[in-house]
């Protein structure tokens, strides 16, 4: 199951970056006093007491008039209404109730969805009653907080959690294998999808970035049951010129949050970009399982060498997932499109593959035995015991001597082992090193 998503939404201004990076507990988006200067990255990982979730910062923009904030604030809010599972709707205490808190307010009663309204920049006892007027937005109680003083953040993150255990699960999808295509626009994400689903699911057009909101599809086949979640394609930064571009962005973390299997799609005739990279990098972060599949492989002239030399080009760039597999296609004529889903099935079962605890220690002693651990500082590293503790993915817990001892090559190498091992092809893996006394 995926974190719950929690998204900040408010004006230009109001300290939603200032919160964000509060709560993150480290500084991640740019905060200036200049409105709109939000352009850095736009979510984190966050946990409150023993709750995990992710959290978006939706933004703000350079307004050049009143008009122009409140239909952004609208897309804010849109954006935060489809994507999210908790809304905190933050609002400016010392400037007071605008025009836009209203109409932004009226859209996010009107969602349904848990509202957590926020009134900042409250730094002293004698400015709570500036909350009051806050009531006639209809949200329920304000919270009072000052992001910049992290006053009152303790109390609004309670009421935050207190919101997961009312969110629907997915349950009735439980069985089915979660698939996020994503990629930059045009290169063929939509064409994939309608050939796997045999049928005009998605728009497709040869104007970049027609798909603009993540849509799901189902298919079942021989190979399983599968959701196949298509996304807005993500620009290169220098062509990012709407603010639509920080939502599909949005759109497309919380479709990776959502997904087992992660599929970056590539258009052979062109190169690798740095969104294609970040994005591929967030799910490889999350260590969801991760395939790459170059599109539009019958426009390429090629030899015998040509798909050799285009993977091992694709894999230098990619070198933090030499785990991934890669699959050349052609959505439009069909060639190799049969092949999709098996693959994406394998990564999935490697994903949720659980591996004893008897086999699993013999392999890491034999591991030690071959290649004893540096000495760090004055200490080495010693391995008492390792277990996995969970799948999806898989998750292997080391109980060591000293977790300071353990230096980062020597965990590279554990992983490996564990890779050359266990077939663990297409997905990520996460190791965990607890002290223990021996």
């Amino acid at each position: 199951m995926s974190k719950p998503i929690v998204a900040i939404v408010g004006r230009p201004n109001v300290g939603k970056s200032t919160l964000f990076n509060k709560i993150a507990g480290k500084r991640i988006s740019i905060v200036e006093d200049t409105p709109g200067v939000t352009r850095d990255r736009i979510y984190a990982e966050a946990e409150w007491t023993g709750h995990n979730f992710t959290m978006i910062d939706t933004g703000g923009i350079e307004p050049e008039s009143s008009d122009i904030i409140v239909s952004q604030m609208r897309r804010q809010a849109q954006i935060a209404i489809e994507t999210a599972d908790v809304i905190v709707f933050i609002v400016d205490g010392k400037q007071g109730l605008t025009d836009a808190d209203n109409e932004v307010a009226l859209m996010l009663r009107k969602s349904k969805k848990p509202i957590v309204l926020v009134v900042n920049k409250i730094d002293r006892l004698s400015e709570e009653q500036n909350a009051y007027e806050f009531y006639n937005l209809g949200l329920g109680d304000p919270i009072t907080i000052s992001a910049s003083q992290a006053l009152g953040l303790g109390d609004m993150l309670d009421v935050v959690v207190e919101h997961f255990k009312d969110i629907d699960v997915d349950d009735e999808y439980e069985d089915y294998v979660k698939i996020a295509m994503v990629g930059r626009p045009n290169v063929g994400k939509s064409s994939l999808i309608n050939k796997l689903l045999g049928e005009e699911r998605v728009i497709v057009s040869d104007v970049p970035g027609t798909t603009r909101d993540a849509i799901d599809s189902f298919l079942e086949t021989d190979d399983g049951k599968f959701i196949l979640i298509d996304t807005a394609g993500l620009r290169r930064k220098s062509k990012v010129k709407e603010e639509i571009e920080r939502y599909s962005v949005i759109r497309t973390l919380a479709a990776i949050e959502r997904a087992d299997v992660c599929i970056l799609v590539v258009d052979a005739t062109e190169q690798l970009s740095d969104q294609d990279e970040k994005i591929i990098g967030y799910a490889h972060e999350l260590n969801k399982a991760i395939m790459v599949i170059v599109n539009k492989w019958d426009l390429i002239e090629k030899d015998d060498k040509t798909m050799n030399n285009y993977k091992q080009n694709l894999q230098y760039n990619l070198d933090f997932m030499r785990y991934a597999p890669y699959l050349f296609i052609s959505a439009k004529s069909g060639q190799r499109v049969g092949k999709v889903l098996s693959l994406a099935k394998k990564c999935y079962d490697n994903y949720d593959k659980r591996i004893g605890t008897g086999v699993l220690n013999d392999v890491i002693s034999k591991a030690v035995l071959m290649k004893e651990p540096p000495v760090v500082g004055i200490k080495r590293l010693k391995i008492y015991y390792v277990t996995q503790v969970g799948t999806k993915p898989p998750t292997f817990v080391f109980f060591v001597n000293d977790t300071n001892a353990l230096h980062f090559s020597y965990e590279r190498y554990l992983e490996n082992q564990l890779r050359d091992s266990f077939d663990f092809e297409g997905t990520g893996i996460k190791l965990v090193f607890r002290e223990r006394k021996e």
